[in-house]
């Protein structure tokens, strides 16, 4: 199969020809039918995931079809048009009896952990337990995000925050995972104020229905949080913080309304120094969201499906797996706005 392999952190990845995948017990191979082009997949190019060894293939949001059964797989048949969190919990532990493979101990994640959707094949592992059906009605365009961006955006707001209809919650930060949880917000009913450097992402989120935007270009922390305040025209109640950078969050915990509740989705480089005195003095939440089990799919695609939210409107470029090596290059250097989908 043809694949895109690192080879070195931080230097172009090329494309490769490498010995199609077997299924593990338990496990499955699909045909890649489109993956997503990701910040985590930087992350682990760029050397910052202790998990990823090389030669590695990246990719981690994906649609495909099931190829080939490994023993005791009995969810799925060969042909099942599936998708996957990023997460894949192991279905044995108690976190995963219970509904929580996002947190499993023993959790293993494609992309990461082992090859990854960048290719003509992948490898799912504990196929029963992770595997999502999905069928022949929707676009590859509108499920591919749903293995990370959306799906972690859709916790982040519903099982995290809680968030509420009618409550004003600020989105740090627009690229994929931010543009999905403005989208998902106001599909919830609820009132996101997107905020961001980069206008055509502001545009994009005021699009996709964000209630007001704000440019933050040239603004500190606490610059940022009184734009935000004044251009809500109240303190947030629930802020999500995608990007992952210290001055951002600092920013969304600066905005929050006493009580409020904070979703972290981006990932830090680096260990961060944050605005502990105002989380203790205003009692505020801080919450972690790391994706989302297979088995609080169907809330999410109910609204895709419903069509109160269209991941698709988000995708912006279709890239071959040549042009992915030179866009995952990129991402270190710029952000551009809106989802690349990688057709293998």
């Amino acid at each position: 199969m043809r694949a895109v392999v690192i080879e070195q952190f931080g230097l172009r990845p090329e494309v490769r020809d490498l010995p199609a995948p077997t299924a593990p017990p338990g496990g499955v191979v699909l045909d890649v039918e489109a993956t997503g082009l990701c910040r985590s997949d930087h992350h682990a190019f760029a050397g910052h995931d202790a998990d990823v060894t090389l030669p590695h293939v990246p990719g981690h949001e994906l649609v495909g079809r099931v190829a080939v059964l490994g023993d005791g797989v009995s969810s799925v048949r060969v042909g099942d048009r599936v998708t996957t969190p990023f997460v894949e919990g192991c279905g044995r532990c108690r976190w995963c009896r219970e509904g929580a493979s996002q947190v499993c101990p023993d959790q293993t994640q494609p992309g990461f952990t082992h090859d990854g959707s960048w290719a003509e094949q992948v490898v799912i592992r504990a196929a029963d337990h992770n595997l999502v059906p999905i069928g022949e009605d929707l676009p590859a365009e509108a499920v591919v995000t749903l293995g990370c961006r959306f799906a972690t955006a859709y916790r982040a707001l519903t099982a995290r925050a809680g968030l509420r209809a009618g409550e004003t919650v600020a989105v740090i930060g627009c690229g994929g995972v931010g543009l999905s949880a403005v989208m998902i917000a106001a599909s919830l009913g609820a009132r996101p104020v997107a905020v961001d450097v980069d206008p055509q992402a502001l545009a994009i989120a005021r699009d996709r229905g964000a209630a007001v935007t704000v440019d933050s270009r040239g603004l500190d922390p606490s610059g940022t949080a009184a734009a935000i305040i004044e251009a809500a025209g109240e303190r947030p109640t629930a802020s999500v913080e995608a990007l992952g950078r210290e001055e951002t969050t600092d920013a969304a915990l600066l905005a929050l309304a006493p009580l409020g509740r904070h979703v972290q989705i981006g990932l830090y480089s680096q260990p961060p120094r944050l605005a502990m005195p105002r989380v203790i003095s205003q009692e505020l939440t801080v919450l972690g969201s790391h994706g989302m089990a297979a088995a609080d799919y169907p809330g999410l695609l109910a609204l895709v499906r419903g069509g109160a939210l269209r991941p698709q409107d988000l995708v912006t470029r279709t890239l071959d797996l040549d042009q992915a090596c030179e866009a995952l290059v990129e991402l270190g250097e710029r952000t551009r706005a809106g989802v690349a989908v990688i057709r293998p």
